[in-house]
């Protein structure tokens, strides 16, 4: 029998970690409390009885459970990110257990902020479940800690039922993804797997192969800021070139107005005055071909205003970040087949869905390990109205664990 509360008490363990990534660091990993995290996994692994566990001067942990089989077969990996994301307070993180019975459910009193069916409608599904949510001021970290404690649960389950046939398991948990840096140091030789898994998705039975082609653009507008009693034919107001430009963008391919495989242009950071602006946007789409028009939309912006403005004025560096990593799946089509029939046989309908966004998965599927995405069960990632269905975490504890009982049969 598999103790699958013990996922709920670790993850509950792990959140209280003040692990939030820092995209301005350009250490690695960009927050010491990753590192703290790090150890503290480190060391739990040890514990459980896992051998070769690691963990380097980067904050990447990894560890091996042996093969107690007699004969060969694939080596599986399972990867998680410990960081969480800079768009919400990720410190001070007050984690509550509450028996959901429909309706709202009042985060904090004091401040009057509630979760609502209203707003986030998925969350009548659970109606007679327990769930774990936030005090309403920070982010929860279900993404990604709750595949932190999946992952180890099924490790120690298998640990400690000697008897239960498995081959070789890879484990690793990574630093800042949530900036885009979580696969930059990552050992592939070192963590020597056939495939993984990244459990790093959202609601129950989702199962992800495609990701969006993402880049990151950076623009840098010079203005000429002169007293504007004097300003006629002299001031250039860069704040005003900032809103120029981005009106020069198609306003159907924001992330507002889209959905499933559309892709976008997002404007998310905004900085300046009249002499000197800086914006900052993402570019993503599923399509290579899309991808690329979305970029040279971008790219005929910024010229058309240097052609009007002169030589210089704005300036962009754009820069791709990650692939959709579909094309490396593809040929090994047979590890979503496996995740695919481990859910049915555990009573979890697979999701096969795109992903609107990117893992390390995606950067890792290319460097050499085809690695798609599994389901954690977490809603509403990144914001203070985060939760996990604690039914949807032991389900992902017990899909890990019959992934790897379907490969030990393989032949």
């Amino acid at each position: 029998m598999i103790d699958l509360e013990k996922a709920v008490r670790r993850f509950l363990q792990y959140v209280v970690f003040d692990t939030q990534s820092d995209p301005e660091s350009k250490t690695c990993p960009s927050s010491p409390g990753q590192l703290t995290l790090a150890r503290h996994l480190a060391r739990e692994l040890e514990e459980i009885g896992l051998a070769d566990v690691s963990l380097d001067e980067n904050g990447y942990v990894s560890a091996t459970l042996p093969s107690n089989l007699g004969r060969e077969t694939k080596t599986i990996g399972f990867i998680a990110h410990m960081d969480t994301s800079p768009d919400a307070p990720g410190k001070g993180v007050k984690p509550a257990l509450v028996d959901y019975e429909g309706g709202e459910i009042l985060l904090n009193r004091d401040k009057g902020i509630v979760l609502s069916p209203q707003d986030f409608p998925d969350l009548l599904e659970y109606t007679g479940q327990p769930l774990i949510v936030t005090d309403g001021t920070t982010l929860l970290g279900a993404d990604n800690k709750a595949g932190i404690a999946a992952i180890i649960t099924a490790m120690e389950h298998l640990g400690e039922n000697p008897d239960l046939p498995h081959g070789e398991v890879k484990v690793a948990f990574t630093p800042d993804e949530e900036i885009g840096r979580g696969a930059d140091r990552f050992d592939v030789a070192k963590f020597n797997a056939d495939f993984a898994y990244t459990v790093d998705g959202g609601p129950l039975g989702e199962l992800e192969y495609e990701n969006f082609n993402a880049a990151d653009g950076q623009v840098l507008i010079r203005g000429r800021s002169v007293h504007p009693g004097t300003a006629k034919n002299t001031m250039i107001n860069s704040l005003l070139l900032a809103m120029e430009l981005n009106s020069l963008l198609p306003v159907g391919q924001r992330p507002e107005y889209t959905e499933n495989y559309e892709g976008f242009i997002h404007l998310y950071d905004l900085r300046g005055n009249v002499d000197e602006t800086k914006m900052s946007y993402i570019i993503r789409d599923h399509s290579l071909d899309l991808f690329t028009r979305k970029k040279d939309a971008l790219k005929e912006a910024v010229n058309y205003l240097n052609i009007k403005y002169g030589p210089g004025t704005v300036q962009l560096s754009l820069e791709d970040s990650y692939y959709n990593m579909k094309e490396k799946i593809e040929p090994v089509i047979e590890i979503i087949e496996l995740a695919k029939r481990a859910m049915e046989e555990v009573g979890v309908t697979p999701k096969v869905k795109p992903i609107r966004g990117g893992t390390d998965g995606a950067r890792l599927s290319y460097m050499g390990l085809p690695c798609p995405n599994l389901f954690t069960g977490g809603h509403n990632y990144h914001g203070r109205f985060e939760y996990i269905p604690v039914n949807s975490l032991e389900k992902a504890v017990a899909t890990i664990l019959k992934i790897i009982e379907l490969n030990t049969r393989e032949k």
